[in-house]
């Protein structure tokens, strides 16, 4: 590990002040980017750690304000999430072991970086997200994790978080700030597809900090749930997961909201899905028929076939058990 400074910031203002120079990192809860370091992908000059900032979950108009620096058991366990946002809730949990999310953050979680073993492998393997222009060993070796929605020929590994597919089926927003601005934007806007630049994982700015996540009012929210498909039954990373929420009336799809993981190089919004739903019946015929809309594209490598039909079939389970659960 390369000699590194450490810093604490006072507050979010002298943070991305001490994050302005290059070569810095913000430290959350360190349980991504402690590892790169051992393994020296990641290479900062700096730390500046911002455990110490924001880490409330505060109501506001009718929606929630989590703080970047919020421990994901902290979110899990929030009353409000629970009952209003299960989804969010259910993901954390079914995300990592208790001891991860008693140290892992908000922000730290969202940016994460791809569990891939050929990123990891940094003596051995060709990676362009590791060194740019030398290549993707995956595309030809063993891939059976990697992506089937939006990889290109110079990257198909997936993005590891539980929490980002929830947040996004959510419609979450971020709040970033950095030593002159600050800004909103979408989740589903956060991460990049690598098409040629895979190296490029988000559109964050060179210092910027996130500072907190925004859950808009959404009532079809509180009819949500988070289904995980993994080799087994703790601390496995997704092969196929379903973060959906759901409103019937009458019988008929009036609101939905699907995401998807373990799919992509980002949390999926299943935008074609929900096109399809929206005020179809709610059967299990309709839901496979829209997962198959979402999946039309789907192109899967030599190992990886069989989540085109396990991500198919996980969408409308979902979603049948949550139309299912819908008041008569």
């Amino acid at each position: 590990m390369r000699p590194f400074t450490y810093t604490r910031p006072a507050d979010t203002a002298d943070a991305v002040r001490l994050a302005d120079a290059g070569g810095t990192k913000y430290l959350g809860g360190g349980t991504n980017l402690v590892d790169l370091m051992r393994e020296t992908i990641e290479r900062p000059t700096a730390l500046v750690d911002v455990t110490g900032l924001a880490d409330t979950v505060e109501e506001t108009d009718g929606g929630l304000v989590i703080g970047a620096a919020a421990r994901n058991v902290t979110v899990a366990e929030h009353r409000l999430v629970r009952t209003r946002y299960p989804v969010l809730s259910k993901a954390i949990v079914a995300g990592a072991s208790p001891q991860i999310r008693n140290m892992a953050t908000v922000g730290g979680n969202i940016l994460q970086r791809t569990r891939c073993a050929y990123f990891y492998d940094r003596d051995g393997a060709h990676c362009n997200k590791r060194r740019p222009g030398q290549g993707c060993d995956a595309i030809e070796g063993f891939n059976r994790m990697h992506a089937i929605l939006g990889a290109s020929t110079a990257c198909c590994a997936t993005h590891p978080s539980d929490m980002c597919v929830a947040l996004a089926a959510c419609d979450a927003t971020v709040h970033l700030r950095s030593a002159d601005s600050e800004r909103t934007i979408p989740i589903t806007e956060l991460h990049l597809l690598p098409e040629d630049r895979p190296q490029v994982e988000t559109v964050l700015r060179p210092g910027e900090l996130i500072t907190a996540v925004e859950l808009p009012a959404l009532p079809v929210a509180a009819s949500s749930a988070y289904r995980k498909v993994r080799d087994r039954a703790s601390y496995a990373f997704a092969l196929v997961s379903v973060a959906a929420a759901l409103n019937v009336q009458d019988g008929i799809v009036s609101d939905v909201r699907i995401a998807l993981g373990g799919v992509a190089p980002k949390p999926w919004r299943a935008w074609r899905a929900e096109a399809a739903l929206r005020g179809a019946p709610a059967t299990a015929r309709h839901f496979r028929s829209a997962a198959d809309d979402e999946l039309a594209n789907a192109v899967p490598l030599r190992h990886n076939a069989f989540k085109i039909e396990l991500a198919r079939r996980t969408i409308t389970a979902v979603l049948t058990d949550l139309a299912g659960d819908q008041p008569s």
